[in-house]
């Protein structure tokens, strides 16, 4: 990895602020090579520094699968209640530039979730032109009939306030009050928003996949570290 300054590693991977720096080295947190560092002016490579006695995690980026519970929300805004970056290390929060979800999920709304710092995957995994697949499990207040399935499909499905229809859509009933439903694009509460549009109320919404992603075995809550670099 290309050299940085001690001081700009600290902060930019969320461990203290570039001014702090100088008192984290004179209490010998802070290892390069195995050696104490006593200049944070120093360049060195982050793979090459300890902090605490432990390596610097994720040095090329953080990229995780995370399990969105019922409850919180995707967002920085403390009034809004608990966040799911409450749920994930803090300092992942402090990192510059901080984690950020890919997409959001509705408070209620449960399921495969993506946190990453870099920007080029947010953009390539939310850009529309990308058409990334996203399955939801999803349970109405009223029987489902079975035209929906080919009413989603059509691409002619116009939701209100939109211009232009829903991109098709693969809809599959499994059961009288159950479906799952996988779809191309993201707008703004669009799977809610397509059963509103045929009388239906979501009552439970869980996302399983998105794109090759899934939970594979995740608690709600929990969330698993993924390497980044494959993906870059």
């Amino acid at each position: 990895m290309k050299p940085r300054r001690l001081d700009q590693i600290l902060s930019n991977y969320g461990y203290c602020s570039r001014s702090e720096a100088r008192l984290w080295l004179r209490g010998g947190r802070v290892l390069v090579k195995g050696v104490v560092a006593d200049s944070q002016d120093d360049k060195v490579d982050p793979s090459t520094v300890l902090v605490d006695g432990a390596p610097i995690e994720c040095p090329e980026g953080i990229l995780a699968l995370f399990h969105k519970p019922a409850g919180c929300v995707c967002s920085n805004g403390k009034s809004e209640g608990q966040t799911v970056y409450d749920l994930l290390p803090a300092r992942w929060s402090r990192c510059n530039p901080p984690v950020a979800t890919v997409g959001r999920l509705d408070r209620d709304t449960t399921g495969v979730l993506i946190v990453t710092d870099n920007g080029t995957l947010v953009q390539r995994w939310t850009s529309p032109k990308h058409k990334v697949t996203k399955v939801y499990e999803v349970t109405v207040n009223h029987d489902l009939e079975p035209r929906l399935v080919d009413l989603f499909a059509a691409g002619t499905l116009m939701l209100e306030g939109e211009e232009k229809p829903c991109l098709p859509a693969t809809l599959e009933i499994l059961g009288s009050r159950e479906a799952r439903l996988a779809l191309i694009e993201g707008r703004y509460h669009q799977a809610k928003r397509m059963f509103a549009s045929q009388g239906c109320e979501v009552t439970k919404l869980h996302r399983s996949r998105f794109g090759d992603f899934d939970l594979d075995g995740l608690a709600p809550g929990q969330w698993r570290l993924l390497p980044i670099a494959q993906f870059l």
